[in-house]
């Protein structure tokens, strides 16, 4: 699946060249979606902090990332059932505005749709990006990487595929069927909302199945 999304923001708390606080910008950037936050819901007591937005080329932004519990670091597939596993515990939740296929602001094309396989990939993708191989060497991660990259857009098309199981999870209040899938690296989930989104997740040392998702009433909250 290509993308034009871009990242709007990662650090916060850090300053750019005008001064202008970077969770500021990241702020700005979860302000102007045009659709809905989702994160879990109040059950879940632990941190809660932005991660970025992904924007169109018309900087209209179409998904975005809401961490809770610790902030991921790299970890290789090894390192199972060790200390980290007590210590590093958290969900990413992945929030995609349900598109059809439009025409873009300068009507020189039309925009890719998104779909709960959207959603999947974001997610798929993100776990990968916290992860790494302990046994590879540094200079062929990229290549590594690529090569996960398209093995999640593969699940991500083929959601009836043998690769997923199907769980149930409260939105907004509301028993929700998710596609779910568990890999060395962690876990990945996918399904929509009625509020015109889907949303993707993902995490690491917290189960999947106690989850339930609700519309974020404050993102500024988050900051």
């Amino acid at each position: 699946m290509e993308t034009t999304s871009q990242a709007v923001a990662q650090t916060p708390g850090t300053e750019d060249g005008q001064g202008v606080p970077s969770d500021r910008r990241t702020l700005d950037g979860y302000l102007r979606a045009p659709f809905p936050w989702y994160g879990l819901d109040e059950a879940f007591t632990g941190r809660r902090w932005l991660m970025q937005v992904g924007a169109a080329a018309d900087g209209t932004v179409e998904h975005g990332s809401i961490g809770h519990g610790d902030e991921p670091s790299v970890r290789n597939e090894h390192a199972s059932g060790d200390d980290r596993d007590a210590k590093e515990k958290f969900a990413v939740v992945v929030t995609v505005a349900a598109n059809p296929d439009r025409r873009s602001a300068d009507g020189t094309g039309l925009l890719e749709a998104t779909s709960v396989s959207s959603a999947a990939w974001l997610a798929g993708v993100g776990l990968l990006s916290f992860t790494w191989p302990g046994q590879m060497d540094h200079s062929l991660r990229d290549d590594w990487l690529e090569q996960q990259t398209e093995t999640a857009w593969v699940l991500a098309d083929d959601l009836d595929g043998a690769d997923w199981t199907t769980l149930s999870l409260p939105v907004d209040g509301v028993p929700t069927s998710f596609h779910y899938r568990e890999s060395e690296f962690g876990w990945v989930l996918a399904g929509s909302t009625e509020q015109g989104v889907h949303l993707g997740a993902y995490g690491r040392g917290m189960s999947a199945y106690g989850l339930a998702f609700a519309v974020v009433k404050d993102i500024a909250g988050y900051v």
